[in-house]
């Protein structure tokens, strides 16, 4: 672990180099944590306070909708940079800042974690929880980038990608405690924010597609560190027993033997905490593999993947859970927001949850006790038709579980709405989120189902998925949703370039900001949906804005930086939106209406041109081998196909691929401190296969220009 003092600022974006002892106070620098209130369960409920940003949702509640209103639909089309801070060395940004008496802290690429002064940029610490140091083999999993960090009395807490949950001290940087959340065998990684509520905090993780996964959220105590509780979301062996009776209880919906699989299950993100009912919901994952046909083969629903499971927050103890997609079996896992509110149904007051999961249904549901109110689609689902309102079972189409042949599903994998944020404006009675539209192609025909192993090095499903394009008659691949809960209906819709778009804030200023995979951020009226306000920030968007006050003014600021895991596997949608890898800055921006900082220009979009090697004569029958190596091994950072999206390096355009030396160096020394991950075992042939794929790739795009 390192932390850093600032040195070099960003005052209302001019650079000024000014040094700053570790913690000391300064002219520049708010008041130390310790004189502000603090960061407990009665602030984090706060919902009529906007002066700061305390949790990933803003508050309890999740609904990521701030009180202040001095930006409003008259005055935002005066929004101008206030500040920036420039972030060299960053990779994919999505996650949600924090604010915090003045403060902002965020966390980048490798975990790494600032505070700045959230007035004016400065820069007054960074931690460094060293992830390549303590990643190992785990680095093979999962991706560099992280949603966010939590906050509770004066420490940030930060879950690392190789498994730890660090606790920082937040007025100077330095690490309190450390702890590792996964087991040793675990090919696990952790993408999400932590959770924190009554003094513990909450991690879960990811994994499901990297071996034989099973499973589980834990809690810890917010001041030593130590585990309070942990809840596996699916049984494993019985002969080894089950740990509580929910865990038997789910067993009587598997067939087989599933644990030899893992079973999956994994909660990566959509914890949330609801005060006055003093319940956790914890979003759950889909299935390890995916094919439920290799896990649990004489069928079943597979509890509790691709539910919301309501626990306990003091013991982790099973209240109630409500499945969403049962035995599902197309990636269509409920890890998204779990949004709260209050609404009135049929002139009946309820307190629901709302959900839009991957599996593209939006779910209004009665958080006391897990029934379902309401669902209806909110993009194309062509797997079902409807959700039965008696049963709360989705109406299935036959023939969508692949079951007789290659089926043609929407949503794909990637879901109908993914990890980015949903927010939820009292004022308009609507939700906002971004939705995806596209098809895709589920078939096992070329698959041993009987044969079929979780992976030991790579990645594995049981099926293969081919992407198939839009999956609406006008092509549209993404929007921006309005919906309305009540009714269930769609109030607005705002057709989207590109299909992976940053999530949601909404205001009492009756505005919705968002920022697109075209790398511009927008202000909507959050009643009609028309644009007010646009901007271009020079990268792809995948982080969500926040606002907060200091000093009387009011803030919006944005993460900026192309990633997520669409920026890893996306493909040729994706890298057609131009944000190639090491190209565009990163940065972190600060918008008011007194700003009047500029942004230095960035380069154009561009993508990457495959490299032209004539001399370079490919054996058709190695890259085939390749093909199979590059997807179980690279595909997920260097993209499908070998076309990246911006996460890594273009392999096509690359001439360490004509070197079969240097090629064999960078593979297996790796880059760690880069994200690339080390792979000494690779063969002479397994490499030589490689690059004979990725130069055939390339030789195909050439051909067809």
């Amino acid at each position: 672990m390192t932390t850093r003092a600032a040195l070099v600022p960003v005052w209302r974006g001019a650079v000024l180099a000014t040094a700053l002892v570790l913690g000391a106070p300064s002219p520049q620098l708010p008041a130390q944590r310790a004189s502000g209130p603090a960061v407990d369960d009665a602030a984090l409920a706060d919902e009529p306070s906007g002066a700061h940003w305390l949790a990933f949702g803003r508050t309890y509640s999740e609904q990521r909708f701030s009180p202040l209103a001095r930006i409003d639909t008259s005055t935002v089309g005066n929004l101008a940079v206030d500040w920036f801070l420039d972030l060299p060395g960053e990779r994919g940004l999505v996650s949600t800042p924090l604010v915090v008496d003045g403060v902002l802290y965020f966390i980048g690429s490798m975990n790494i974690v600032r505070a700045v002064n959230a007035a004016s940029g400065a820069l007054l610490w960074e931690y460094d929880p060293e992830v390549a140091v303590h990643a190992g083999r785990r680095m093979r999993a999962g991706w560099d980038h992280s949603r966010g960090i939590a906050f509770w009395n004066d420490a940030v807490y930060v879950a690392t990608w190789d498994g730890r949950l660090n606790a920082v001290d937040a007025a100077t940087g330095r690490e309190l405690w450390s702890t590792m959340t996964i087991e040793p065998e675990d090919n696990f990684y952790i993408t999400g924010a932590p959770k924190v509520f009554k003094g513990k905090v909450l991690v879960g993780n990811g994994g499901t597609e990297n071996g034989a996964a099973r499973g589980y959220v834990t809690a810890y105590d917010a001041e030593t560190g130590e585990q309070a509780w942990r809840f596996h979301i699916v049984p494993g062996n019985p002969a080894d027993g089950f740990e509580n009776e929910a865990m038997a209880m789910a067993a009587e919906t598997w067939t087989g033997e599933w644990w030899k699989h893992g079973g999956g299950g994994n909660a990566w993100h959509g914890f949330t905490y609801d005060p006055e009912l003093d319940t956790l919901y914890i979003g759950t994952g889909n299935g390890s593999p995916w094919n439920r046909k290799i896990r649990s083969p004489g069928g079943g629903d597979n509890l509790f993947l691709c539910s919301i499971v309501a626990l306990d927050p003091d013991t982790g103890e099973y209240r109630w859970h409500y499945q969403t997609t049962p035995g599902e079996t197309w990636d269509y896992n409920s890890n998204m927001d779990i949004v709260l509110a209050d609404l009135n149904i049929d002139g009946r007051a309820v307190k629901a949850l709302m959900h839009a999961p991957k599996n593209g249904f939006f779910y209004v549901i009665d958080r006391a006790n897990g029934e379902l109110v309401s669902a209806a689609p909110f993009t194309e689902t062509t797997w079902a038709t409807s959700v039965d309102p008696a049963s709360g079972r989705p109406v299935e189409v036959p023939g969508a579980r692949y079951e007789n042949g290659p089926a043609f599903v929407s949503p794909g994998p990637i879901g109908g709405h993914n990890w980015h944020a949903m927010s939820y404006n009292p004022a308009t009675g609507l939700a906002y989120f971004p939705a995806i539209h596209l098809s895709y192609r589920f078939s096992d025909e070329s698959i041993d189902l009987d044969a079929w192993r979780s992976p030991l090095r790579g990645t594995g499903t049981g099926v293969r998925t081919t992407r198939l394009g839009s999956s609406r008659p006008d092509g549209v691949l993404g929007s921006l949703q309005a919906w309305d809960p009540v009714r269930q209906r769609r109030a607005w819709e705002v057709p989207l370039d590109g299909m992976w778009h940053a999530g949601t804030l909404t205001t009492a200023g009756n505005l919705v900001f968002q920022g697109s995979a075209t790398g511009e951020l927008a202000a909507y009226d959050a009643e009609t949906g028309a644009v007010l306000w646009r901007f271009r920030v020079g990268s792809g968007i995948s982080a969500p804005p926040i606002t907060y006050a200091v000093d009387g003014r009011q803030y919006l600021a944005l993460l900026v930086g192309w990633g997520g895991a669409y920026a890893g596997v996306g493909g040729r949608i994706s890298a057609d939106q131009g944000w190639a890898y090491g190209v565009h800055p990163r940065r972190l921006i600060a918008f008011s209406l007194e700003g009047a900082a500029s942004l230095p220009p960035s380069p154009p979009p561009r993508v990457p041109a495959p490299l032209e090697a004539p001399h370079f004569e490919v054996d058709a029958g190695l890259a085939r081998q390749g093909a199979l190596e590059f997807g179980g091994v690279c595909s997920s950072c260097h993209g499908g196909g070998a076309v990246s999206s911006g996460m890594a390096p273009d392999l096509r355009a690359s001439g360490l691929v004509l070197s079969a030396g240097a090629f064999a160096n960078i593979v297996r020394d790796g880059r760690t401190e880069r994200g690339m991950p080390d792979y000494p075992e690779l063969t002479d042939q397994q490499l030589t296969a490689l690059r004979h794929y990725i130069r055939q790739q390339a030789e195909l795009e050439l051909a067809g220009r």
